[in-house]
């Protein structure tokens, strides 16, 4: 199918929600969705953001201003994922946990606001990926439209900058949790380390960049291939090391093999034996 007639029909089935309610991170693919829903459904669609110590610095700031470039309402609300013990001690599903966390706080912001439905920005990559947080969004009838139209990545990233969003080429950001190893436990003191880390990196011009927290506060960094030989400069490598000591990391690792999304699943087959709780 063109993407023409999966935007015709994404359009078509976000309308006919009546109104919804976006959980709305600010990253290409909830941007689409919060597009889509500001043209289909306008003033009753809300995009909803969820903020907490797994939100990376300039994130909130990013997706407020990616909100009103769409011209669509937005709701923050501070999520306490940190409170339960179950997201903290980072089994490989901690991802539902905190999925649940953000659904169970937004259904009753939903009905205060009289919106029908919740949806996310899952598309259909995701339905092949480990994604637990998927079956968080199952159990509170959350609707997944760019999944449901047939919109992969691509299609996401050519109809956003079609749509002229200003993050139609915005790396993907997952949420900072996401970068400790599982079964280390998730701290905002960790995250924090990860946070200043990576924004150490960017400030280098390194614009896709993941540093993974193993334990015994080991950092494992991961740029892009090409840029690789330019991080491993003497003075550049130097650098890195002494800023990541002085952050709390003890040991700072350089992946030879590059970015790769969800790598912290490499060491794990999903299907068998990934720690769950």
């Amino acid at each position: 199918m063109s993407l023409q007639k999966k935007t015709a029909a994404l359009l078509d089935l976000v309308r006919s929600y009546g109104s919804c309610a976006i959980a709305f991170s600010g990253g290409v693919d909830s941007a689409v969705v919060a597009k889509a829903a500001q043209l289909a459904l306008g003033d009753a669609a809300v995009a909803v953001t969820g903020i907490s110590a797994s939100l990376a610095e300039g994130e909130l700031e990013a997706a407020q201003k990616i909100a009103a470039q769409i011209g669509i309402r937005h709701e923050i609300l501070r999520t306490e994922e940190f409170n339960d013990p179950n997201y903290t001690a980072n089994p490989a599903n901690r991802c539902y946990f905190c999925k649940t966390e953000l659904y169970d706080r937004m259904q009753p912001l939903a009905t205060q606001l009289g919106l029908a439905v919740i949806v996310n920005g899952a598309n259909l990559d995701d339905a092949g990926d480990w994604r637990p947080g998927m079956k968080a969004a199952g159990e509170h009838c959350v609707y997944s439209p760019l999944l449901e139209c047939g919109l992969t990545k691509a299609d996401v990233r050519d109809l956003a900058a079609q749509w002229e969003l200003a993050v139609w080429d915005k790396p993907a950001s997952p949420c900072l949790s996401s970068r400790v190893a599982y079964g280390e436990e998730v701290t905002p003191q960790r995250l924090q380390m990860i946070d200043q880390a990576e924004q150490l990196l960017r400030s280098l011009n390194l614009r896709t960049v993941r540093v993974r927290y193993h334990r015994g506060d080991l950092a494992r960094l991961e740029v892009l291939a090409d840029a690789i030989s330019r991080l491993a400069e003497p003075e550049t490598r130097q650098r890195v090391a002494t800023e990541l000591k002085r952050l709390g990391f003890k040991y700072v690792t350089l992946d030879l093999e590059g970015f790769r999304s969800g790598s912290q699943n490499a060491a794990f087959d999903p299907a068998v034996s990934l720690p769950i709780i």
